[in-house]
Protein backbone atom coordinates (compact mmCIF):
# COMPACT_ATOMS: atom_id res chain seq x y z
CA UNK A 1 0.00 0.00 0.00
CA UNK A 2 2.58 2.37 0.69
CA UNK A 3 4.74 1.37 -2.30
CA UNK A 4 1.70 1.99 -4.33
CA UNK A 5 0.97 5.62 -2.83
CA UNK A 6 4.54 7.06 -3.24
CA UNK A 7 3.95 5.98 -6.98
CA UNK A 8 0.89 7.72 -7.05
CA UNK A 9 2.28 10.51 -5.35
CA UNK A 10 5.77 10.89 -7.91
CA UNK A 11 3.72 10.39 -10.86
CA UNK A 12 1.44 13.40 -9.92
CA UNK A 13 4.31 15.42 -9.16
CA UNK A 14 5.39 14.80 -12.76
CA UNK A 15 2.74 15.53 -14.69
CA UNK A 16 2.50 19.14 -12.96
CA UNK A 17 3.07 21.24 -15.78
CA UNK A 18 6.71 23.19 -15.08
CA UNK A 19 6.33 26.87 -14.63
CA UNK A 20 7.26 28.74 -17.58
CA UNK A 21 10.40 30.38 -18.15
CA UNK A 22 10.45 34.09 -17.48
CA UNK A 23 9.26 36.29 -20.96
CA UNK A 24 10.66 39.85 -18.82
CA UNK A 25 14.13 37.93 -19.07
CA UNK A 26 15.89 39.23 -22.09
CA UNK A 27 17.50 35.96 -22.94
CA UNK A 28 14.24 34.52 -23.10
CA UNK A 29 14.01 32.31 -25.80
CA UNK A 30 10.86 29.76 -26.25
CA UNK A 31 11.35 25.64 -26.28
CA UNK A 32 10.18 23.70 -29.12
CA UNK A 33 6.58 23.93 -29.68
CA UNK A 34 6.24 27.09 -27.00
CA UNK A 35 4.35 29.79 -28.32
CA UNK A 36 4.37 33.07 -27.17
CA UNK A 37 2.93 36.28 -26.73
CA UNK A 38 4.18 40.06 -24.89
CA UNK A 39 0.73 42.91 -25.60
CA UNK A 40 1.77 46.01 -24.22
CA UNK A 41 -0.12 49.19 -24.01
CA UNK A 42 1.35 52.43 -22.45
CA UNK A 43 0.93 56.04 -22.29
CA UNK A 44 3.62 58.64 -23.20
CA UNK A 45 4.35 62.23 -21.92
CA UNK A 46 6.20 64.27 -24.19
CA UNK A 47 8.02 68.23 -24.42
CA UNK A 48 9.01 68.86 -27.99
CA UNK A 49 12.75 70.49 -27.75
CA UNK A 50 13.80 74.00 -30.00
CA UNK A 51 15.12 72.43 -33.14
CA UNK A 52 15.06 74.36 -36.47
CA UNK A 53 11.81 72.07 -37.75
CA UNK A 54 9.61 72.66 -34.44
CA UNK A 55 11.17 76.10 -34.60
CA UNK A 56 9.29 76.70 -37.56
CA UNK A 57 5.80 75.00 -37.19
CA UNK A 58 5.27 77.16 -33.71
CA UNK A 59 5.72 73.63 -32.31
CA UNK A 60 8.92 73.83 -30.01
CA UNK A 61 8.14 73.28 -26.14
CA UNK A 62 5.12 71.67 -26.79
CA UNK A 63 3.47 69.74 -25.04
CA UNK A 64 1.78 65.72 -26.23
CA UNK A 65 -0.02 64.27 -24.19
CA UNK A 66 -1.95 61.46 -23.93
CA UNK A 67 0.35 59.90 -26.62
CA UNK A 68 -1.12 56.59 -27.02
CA UNK A 69 1.44 53.78 -27.50
CA UNK A 70 0.54 49.58 -28.20
CA UNK A 71 2.78 46.90 -28.44
CA UNK A 72 2.96 43.11 -29.67
CA UNK A 73 6.17 41.07 -29.23
CA UNK A 74 5.11 37.34 -30.22
CA UNK A 75 7.06 34.03 -31.27
CA UNK A 76 6.89 30.11 -31.26
CA UNK A 77 9.80 27.83 -31.04
CA UNK A 78 10.96 25.44 -34.08
CA UNK A 79 13.25 23.36 -31.85
CA UNK A 80 15.09 24.47 -28.25
CA UNK A 81 17.78 26.49 -30.11
CA UNK A 82 15.68 27.77 -33.00
CA UNK A 83 12.47 30.76 -32.59
CA UNK A 84 10.26 32.11 -34.99
CA UNK A 85 9.18 35.81 -34.30
CA UNK A 86 7.65 39.15 -34.76
CA UNK A 87 6.91 42.40 -33.04
CA UNK A 88 4.56 45.46 -33.67
CA UNK A 89 3.83 48.69 -32.05
CA UNK A 90 0.88 51.35 -32.97
CA UNK A 91 1.67 54.77 -31.59
CA UNK A 92 -1.35 57.61 -31.48
CA UNK A 93 -0.74 60.95 -30.76
CA UNK A 94 -3.60 63.38 -31.08
CA UNK A 95 -2.16 66.30 -30.36
CA UNK A 96 -0.12 66.17 -33.72
CA UNK A 97 -2.69 64.74 -35.14
CA UNK A 98 0.03 61.38 -36.25
CA UNK A 99 -0.92 58.00 -35.77
CA UNK A 100 0.38 54.48 -37.21
CA UNK A 101 2.21 51.63 -36.77
CA UNK A 102 5.83 52.91 -35.86
CA UNK A 103 7.59 49.72 -35.42
CA UNK A 104 7.42 46.14 -37.44
CA UNK A 105 9.75 43.29 -37.73
CA UNK A 106 9.64 39.58 -38.45
CA UNK A 107 12.25 36.94 -38.45
CA UNK A 108 14.03 34.22 -36.95
CA UNK A 109 16.68 33.75 -33.92
CA UNK A 110 18.97 31.28 -33.27
CA UNK A 111 21.03 30.11 -30.18
CA UNK A 112 24.36 29.54 -31.66
CA UNK A 113 26.32 28.76 -28.20
CA UNK A 114 24.87 27.82 -24.88
CA UNK A 115 26.57 26.78 -21.85
CA UNK A 116 26.72 25.31 -18.63
CA UNK A 117 27.64 28.40 -16.52
CA UNK A 118 24.70 30.12 -17.84
CA UNK A 119 26.55 31.87 -21.00
CA UNK A 120 24.62 32.39 -24.33
CA UNK A 121 25.04 33.11 -27.10
CA UNK A 122 22.14 34.39 -30.13
CA UNK A 123 22.33 35.31 -33.76
CA UNK A 124 18.93 37.04 -35.21
CA UNK A 125 17.70 38.59 -38.77
CA UNK A 126 14.37 40.28 -39.34
CA UNK A 127 12.72 41.88 -42.03
CA UNK A 128 12.00 45.30 -41.16
CA UNK A 129 8.23 46.14 -41.91
CA UNK A 130 8.50 49.73 -42.99
CA UNK A 131 6.67 49.11 -45.98
CA UNK A 132 3.44 47.78 -44.79
CA UNK A 133 2.34 51.40 -44.76
CA UNK A 134 3.30 53.96 -47.01
CA UNK A 135 4.61 57.38 -45.74
CA UNK A 136 2.33 59.61 -45.81
CA UNK A 137 2.51 63.57 -44.79
CA UNK A 138 2.03 67.39 -46.12
CA UNK A 139 5.08 69.72 -47.69
CA UNK A 140 3.98 72.98 -46.10
CA UNK A 141 5.24 76.01 -47.50
CA UNK A 142 7.02 79.03 -45.56
CA UNK A 143 6.57 81.79 -47.40
CA UNK A 144 4.85 82.72 -50.78
CA UNK A 145 8.19 82.24 -52.40
CA UNK A 146 7.87 78.57 -53.13
CA UNK A 147 12.31 78.48 -53.50
CA UNK A 148 12.44 78.89 -49.80
CA UNK A 149 10.70 75.75 -49.22
CA UNK A 150 8.94 74.35 -45.79
CA UNK A 151 8.44 71.45 -43.77
CA UNK A 152 7.00 68.57 -44.01
CA UNK A 153 3.25 67.49 -41.43
CA UNK A 154 3.49 63.80 -41.03
CA UNK A 155 0.44 61.73 -40.80
CA UNK A 156 1.90 58.78 -39.61
CA UNK A 157 4.67 56.92 -38.90
CA UNK A 158 5.68 54.61 -41.06
CA UNK A 159 9.08 55.67 -43.31
CA UNK A 160 7.35 53.32 -45.85
CA UNK A 161 10.82 51.40 -46.71
CA UNK A 162 11.20 48.14 -46.63
CA UNK A 163 14.42 46.67 -44.90
CA UNK A 164 16.73 44.13 -42.79
CA UNK A 165 17.91 44.15 -39.61
CA UNK A 166 20.58 41.93 -38.25
CA UNK A 167 21.83 41.40 -35.08
CA UNK A 168 23.48 39.72 -32.02
CA UNK A 169 22.31 38.98 -28.39
CA UNK A 170 24.67 37.34 -25.84
CA UNK A 171 25.10 37.49 -21.72
CA UNK A 172 25.11 35.05 -18.91
CA UNK A 173 22.73 34.20 -16.06
CA UNK A 174 23.65 33.67 -12.53
CA UNK A 175 21.79 31.82 -10.17
CA UNK A 176 18.84 34.88 -9.75
CA UNK A 177 20.71 37.69 -11.71
CA UNK A 178 21.09 37.94 -15.61
CA UNK A 179 22.67 40.42 -17.44
CA UNK A 180 22.33 40.67 -21.48
CA UNK A 181 23.77 42.68 -24.18
CA UNK A 182 23.02 43.06 -27.52
CA UNK A 183 24.06 45.22 -31.22
CA UNK A 184 22.08 45.13 -34.55
CA UNK A 185 21.98 46.71 -37.59
CA UNK A 186 19.27 48.20 -39.72
CA UNK A 187 19.25 48.75 -43.57
CA UNK A 188 16.22 50.41 -45.42
CA UNK A 189 15.96 50.14 -49.14
CA UNK A 190 15.26 53.10 -50.77
CA UNK A 191 11.68 53.46 -52.43
CA UNK A 192 8.99 55.28 -53.64
CA UNK A 193 6.26 54.02 -51.00
CA UNK A 194 5.05 57.37 -49.82
CA UNK A 195 2.21 60.25 -50.60
CA UNK A 196 3.02 64.14 -50.12
CA UNK A 197 0.01 65.88 -50.41
CA UNK A 198 1.27 69.44 -52.15
CA UNK A 199 -1.69 71.78 -50.70
CA UNK A 200 -1.12 74.89 -52.84
CA UNK A 201 -2.78 77.08 -55.29
CA UNK A 202 0.16 78.34 -57.25
CA UNK A 203 1.65 74.59 -57.96
CA UNK A 204 -1.40 72.90 -58.46
CA UNK A 205 -2.39 75.49 -61.03
CA UNK A 206 -2.59 73.88 -65.05
CA UNK A 207 0.30 76.04 -65.34
CA UNK A 208 2.56 74.31 -62.96
CA UNK A 209 1.03 71.10 -63.53
CA UNK A 210 1.93 69.61 -59.90
CA UNK A 211 -0.38 67.48 -59.12
CA UNK A 212 -1.92 67.58 -55.06
CA UNK A 213 -0.24 64.43 -54.40
CA UNK A 214 3.46 63.38 -54.78
CA UNK A 215 6.12 60.75 -54.75
CA UNK A 216 9.47 60.82 -53.79
CA UNK A 217 12.39 58.55 -54.27
CA UNK A 218 13.77 58.02 -50.92
CA UNK A 219 17.72 56.94 -50.37
CA UNK A 220 18.49 53.88 -48.26
CA UNK A 221 19.57 54.50 -45.05
CA UNK A 222 21.98 52.49 -41.96
CA UNK A 223 21.07 52.73 -38.48
CA UNK A 224 22.31 50.96 -35.51
CA UNK A 225 20.68 50.07 -32.04
CA UNK A 226 22.03 48.43 -28.81
CA UNK A 227 21.71 48.13 -25.41
CA UNK A 228 22.55 46.43 -21.62
CA UNK A 229 20.21 45.05 -19.62
CA UNK A 230 19.68 43.84 -16.27
CA UNK A 231 17.13 41.05 -14.88
CA UNK A 232 16.86 39.39 -11.37
CA UNK A 233 14.19 36.57 -10.30
CA UNK A 234 13.68 37.78 -6.34
CA UNK A 235 11.30 34.54 -6.14
CA UNK A 236 8.98 32.04 -8.57
CA UNK A 237 6.27 34.82 -8.93
CA UNK A 238 8.24 38.09 -8.57
CA UNK A 239 11.13 39.19 -11.06
CA UNK A 240 12.50 42.64 -11.95
CA UNK A 241 14.07 44.09 -14.93
CA UNK A 242 16.39 47.37 -16.39
CA UNK A 243 18.15 48.47 -19.30
CA UNK A 244 19.50 51.06 -21.15
CA UNK A 245 19.49 51.32 -24.99
CA UNK A 246 20.80 53.81 -27.46
CA UNK A 247 19.03 54.33 -31.22
CA UNK A 248 20.72 55.59 -33.41
CA UNK A 249 18.34 57.13 -36.69
CA UNK A 250 20.00 58.28 -39.93
CA UNK A 251 19.24 61.47 -41.68
CA UNK A 252 16.72 60.84 -44.66
CA UNK A 253 16.96 61.69 -48.04
CA UNK A 254 15.60 62.44 -51.39
CA UNK A 255 16.82 61.14 -54.33
CA UNK A 256 14.21 62.05 -57.20
CA UNK A 257 10.82 62.55 -57.72
CA UNK A 258 8.95 59.51 -58.67
CA UNK A 259 5.80 61.70 -59.97
CA UNK A 260 5.78 62.39 -63.43
CA UNK A 261 5.81 66.26 -64.16
CA UNK A 262 5.98 67.41 -67.87
CA UNK A 263 5.00 71.04 -67.42
CA UNK A 264 8.68 72.91 -67.28
CA UNK A 265 7.78 75.56 -64.77
CA UNK A 266 6.59 72.19 -62.70
CA UNK A 267 9.91 70.66 -63.34
CA UNK A 268 12.18 73.45 -61.85
CA UNK A 269 10.34 73.64 -58.66
CA UNK A 270 11.22 70.00 -58.43
CA UNK A 271 14.56 70.49 -59.21
CA UNK A 272 14.57 72.66 -56.72
CA UNK A 273 12.51 70.57 -53.82
CA UNK A 274 15.03 67.86 -54.70
CA UNK A 275 17.79 70.24 -54.00
CA UNK A 276 16.30 71.34 -50.87
CA UNK A 277 15.80 67.68 -49.30
CA UNK A 278 18.79 65.78 -50.69
CA UNK A 279 19.85 65.94 -47.66
CA UNK A 280 16.95 66.18 -44.87
CA UNK A 281 19.32 66.38 -42.04
CA UNK A 282 16.59 64.87 -40.06
CA UNK A 283 18.20 62.21 -38.02
CA UNK A 284 18.12 62.06 -34.59
CA UNK A 285 19.58 59.62 -31.56
CA UNK A 286 17.69 57.89 -28.00
CA UNK A 287 18.95 57.19 -25.26
CA UNK A 288 16.01 55.01 -23.58
CA UNK A 289 16.57 53.87 -19.73
CA UNK A 290 14.31 51.16 -18.80
CA UNK A 291 12.13 49.63 -15.42
CA UNK A 292 10.18 47.12 -15.11
CA UNK A 293 8.79 44.91 -12.23
CA UNK A 294 6.81 41.41 -12.84
CA UNK A 295 4.47 39.02 -11.35
CA UNK A 296 3.92 35.85 -12.60
CA UNK A 297 0.03 35.15 -11.99
CA UNK A 298 0.67 31.27 -13.27
CA UNK A 299 2.52 28.74 -14.92
CA UNK A 300 1.48 30.70 -18.13
CA UNK A 301 0.43 34.34 -16.95
CA UNK A 302 2.36 36.90 -16.06
CA UNK A 303 1.90 40.99 -15.58
CA UNK A 304 4.76 43.70 -15.81
CA UNK A 305 4.66 47.63 -15.06
CA UNK A 306 7.21 49.06 -16.94
CA UNK A 307 8.55 52.90 -17.31
CA UNK A 308 10.88 54.39 -20.12
CA UNK A 309 12.58 57.31 -20.04
CA UNK A 310 14.41 58.86 -23.09
CA UNK A 311 17.18 61.54 -23.87
CA UNK A 312 17.63 62.58 -27.38
CA UNK A 313 19.40 64.14 -29.82
CA UNK A 314 18.13 65.52 -32.65
CA UNK A 315 19.13 67.50 -35.81
CA UNK A 316 17.60 70.80 -36.86
CA UNK A 317 15.26 69.57 -39.45
CA UNK A 318 13.74 66.60 -37.28
CA UNK A 319 10.48 66.39 -35.88
CA UNK A 320 11.42 63.97 -33.16
CA UNK A 321 13.65 65.32 -30.64
CA UNK A 322 12.63 65.86 -27.31
CA UNK A 323 13.14 67.84 -23.89
CA UNK A 324 11.12 65.79 -22.17
CA UNK A 325 10.03 61.96 -23.14
CA UNK A 326 8.42 59.28 -20.69
CA UNK A 327 5.84 56.41 -20.74
CA UNK A 328 4.68 54.30 -18.14
CA UNK A 329 2.56 50.95 -19.14
CA UNK A 330 1.67 47.56 -18.35
CA UNK A 331 2.78 44.22 -19.93
CA UNK A 332 0.56 40.75 -20.45
CA UNK A 333 2.91 37.75 -20.96
CA UNK A 334 1.26 34.45 -22.20
CA UNK A 335 3.52 31.42 -22.81
CA UNK A 336 1.99 28.20 -23.83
Amino acid sequence: MKKTLKMAVAASVLTVPAMAANLENPLYLPSSGEFYSKTGAGVMYKVTDDTAANKIKGHAGATEFPIWRVSEDLGIGITDRLAIRGSFAYTQADDIDRKGLNHGRAGLIYRVLEFNDGTVFDVYADAHLGGVNKMRGEYKFLTADLTKGGYFQYDNYSNGRWGADVGVRFGKTWSKLTTSAFVEVLKTFGSDNNVIKINNATLNSPLMGIPTEISVDLKSTTEINAGLNAFYQLTDRWSFGGGVKYNHHADNGVKSLSTEISELPGQMFAKELISQLSDMNDGFDEYIVSLSVANQLTDNVQVALYGEYTFDTAHDNSQNGSDVKAELGVRLNLAF
